[in-house]
């Protein structure tokens, strides 16, 4: 094997009985390093055959691929027979109702024939028989693949839209597919717009598992995970896989602490000095560092996307916005406060804009967890930034700190600086500080 130190692998098969020095894992389970290998989820050593796992593989960000590819979309009830020729028992494929707006129909070919069941969307649910209730379209076509139910036969084979491929397929093959029957939900920890967060059990690791329900939400949160699969760096929460059942759930290493919330506002001045404040800061933008090395834009950097771990390693994490350098319009919602200018008006992401951002995070981390543009509405910050407005310096801040935050809201991106020279700007503060960065905050509980 070719592979480098640290490459991730799939166990393609149970190794229940191994011998001295041996690793003990099951088929699907992560391990970490080849030969002498680490289990990623009981932290144990031991030698495993190389020929027994495959490398698990980032996933390249890729639109066509599906989490609904017999998802049609609104076509009428005579395209849908067209597309489920030749007939073929169990053939099926979902399309939006055009008698019924808002409500679907699922198309099922049998016995040579195509029978179209009216999908209602009542209650935020979905329902056929007004019996069976689904969260969403994905639930349901789950539970006909394996019950009959109400339907003439089970759906044995999706008819996939032209231009579409399976994302559960390609999770599958590339290791990022987890298994539901593994995972324990516990208590909720944080709920956001789009789905809820709770504290998890995966095969005895305590995880974090953001459940999304809504399915055309998932299918835009697909992209969040692809991204995820390809990042590595101890300043940036780590994607452990992903499960599809009833909707997308995006299990992730657990990070216990939201860094503006509870650590700052929380604990405040008394508590967590400067020299501490300067290693969040660091630690972000170490993480934010590896993103510019490989040309990926966050476009959602804030304190809210930040999370402390328990030996207080601060990482970023939400990468739902994020994307390769581009000029491209897309349909996100942005976040006004903390985004640049140029982002703003012109829709033009770089690296530049996310060291806006920082900038805003910056403002964030040594106000101690304050709103940033406090008294300002977002339509009045939009303006006031436009015109050439910049926040005062909070309260207590350092000097050197605030001129790092002015020369990230530089109006011309050419003249922002890169994390890189960033990172070296604050490891310079934290010298000065007399602060060690392995011990002055780690220690700090």
């Amino acid at each position: 094997m070719s592979w480098p130190v640290g490459t991730q692998c799939v166990a393609k098969k149970n190794h229940k009985k191994p011998k001295c020095g041996e690793l003990l894992y099951y088929k699907g389970d992560l391990t970490e390093g080849i030969y002498l290998a680490k289990h990623n989820s009981t932290g144990e050593e031991g030698f495993i055959n190389a020929t027994e796992v495959r490398e698990r593989k980032a996933i390249q960000v890729n639109s066509s691929l599906s989490l609904m590819p017999w998802f049609h979309g609104r076509i009428t009830g005579s395209e849908a027979v067209r597309k489920l020729q030749p007939p073929e028992d169990g053939l099926f494929l979902v399309r939006e109702s055009i008698r019924h707006p808002g409500d679907y129909v699922l198309c099922v070919s049998v016995s040579a024939k195509v029978v179209h069941y009216h999908v209602i969307y009542q209650d935020n649910k979905l329902t056929i028989d007004n019996n069976l209730f689904f969260y969403n379209l994905i639930d349901m076509v789950e539970f006909y693949s394996q019950n009959q139910g109400f339907i003439a036969t089970r759906l044995l084979k999706p008819k996939t839209k032209t231009g579409t491929k399976s994302a559960e397929l390609k999770l599958s093959k590339t290791g990022w597919l987890l298994d539901i029957n593994k995972l324990t939900v516990r208590e909720r920890i944080g709920e956001g717009e789009f789905g809820a967060v709770y504290v998890g059990d995966y095969m005895g690791q305590k995880v974090a598992v953001k459940i999304i329900k809504c399915d055309v939400t998932a299918q835009a949160f697909l992209r969040e995970t692809m991204v995820m699969t390809k990042l590595q760096h101890k300043n940036l929460v780590r994607l452990l896989g992903v499960i599809l059942d009833k909707g997308l759930h995006i299990v992730t290493e657990i990070m216990e602490k939201v860094l503006h919330l509870k650590v700052l506002q929380s604990r405040g001045r008394s508590v967590v000095s400067v020299g501490q404040l300067l290693q969040f800061a660091l630690d972000v933008c170490e993480g934010m560092e590896y993103l510019e090395s490989l040309k990926l834009v966050h476009r959602d950097l804030a304190a809210r996307n930040v999370l402390v771990s328990d030996n207080n390693v601060a990482k970023v994490s939400d990468f739902g916005l994020t994307k390769v350098h581009s000029k491209t319009p897309d349909n996100a919602k942005l976040p006004i406060k903390w985004t640049a200018p140029e982002a703003l008006i012109k829709q033009n992401f770089s690296t530049k804009s996310d060291v806006w951002s920082y900038g805003i995070l910056l403002w964030e981390i040594f106000s101690y967890g304050r709103q940033p543009y406090p008294t300002m509405n977002v339509t009045e910050v939009k303006k006031m930034v436009e015109d050439g407005y910049r926040m005062e310096a909070p309260e207590g801040c350092p000097a050197e700190l605030y001129s790092v935050m002015r020369v990230c809201w530089e109006q011309n991106p050419r003249r922002r600086p890169s994390f890189h020279k960033l990172r070296h700007k604050l490891e310079e503060e934290i010298s000065k500080n007399n602060t060690s960065p392995a011990a002055s905050m780690r220690g700090a509980q």
